[in-house]
């Protein structure tokens, strides 16, 4: 297996748990925040939808300029699952491009001249596509357990469902 299958396979697996996290997102509840230094949720949710396909097409370059972070505000829940949908298909239409020759060379961001990371592609897919959509997923999980709304099950079961496989 690719390194570029390996890493469409444990996508693949995320990407519909994801999804039932921003589903439960209430449309009234876009945009409240927990903190007034946090994203509201709406922020936080998009976000999470668009990370995998912005990264994956932040991949297909050797060096890309570090992002001038900006959370829109969506106006509903579908927009985030739209955005989620493309999201995931642009992961699905490029990831495989990648051979382990392109995964295994060096992928750079920069800041106008300086450069801030060098890694190999994989490492960059790995630690940003994935983990950091790992990361905010859980932090969306506190959103949602702040908001009294039932959080899904993802590795394990959490405090209001079992994961799918002990059902």
């Amino acid at each position: 297996m690719s390194i570029a299958q390996a890493l469409l396979a444990e996508f693949e697996v995320q990407a519909p748990v994801t999804r039932k996290f921003l589903e439960r997102l209430p449309n009234d509840k876009l945009t409240w925040q927990p903190h007034s230094r946090s994203m509201t949720a709406g922020q936080l949710a998009y976000h999470l939808a668009l990370v995998p396909g912005g990264v994956v097409r932040g991949a297909q370059q050797d060096q890309i300029q570090a992002p001038d972070f900006q959370f829109p505000q969506p106006a509903t829940v579908q927009e985030i699952l739209t955005a989620l949908d493309q999201s995931v298909a642009t992961v699905r239409e490029v990831l495989p491009t990648f051979d382990d020759s392109a995964m295994n060379a060096t992928w750079r961001i920069v800041a106008g001249d300086q450069e801030i990371a060098a890694m190999p592609r994989h490492i960059f897919l790995r630690n940003i596509m994935l983990n950091h959509w790992y990361q905010h997923r859980g932090q969306f999980c506190v959103y949602l357990r702040l908001l009294d709304v039932p959080v899904p099950a993802s590795w394990g079961p959490s405090a209001d469902e079992s994961p799918a496989f002990s059902s």
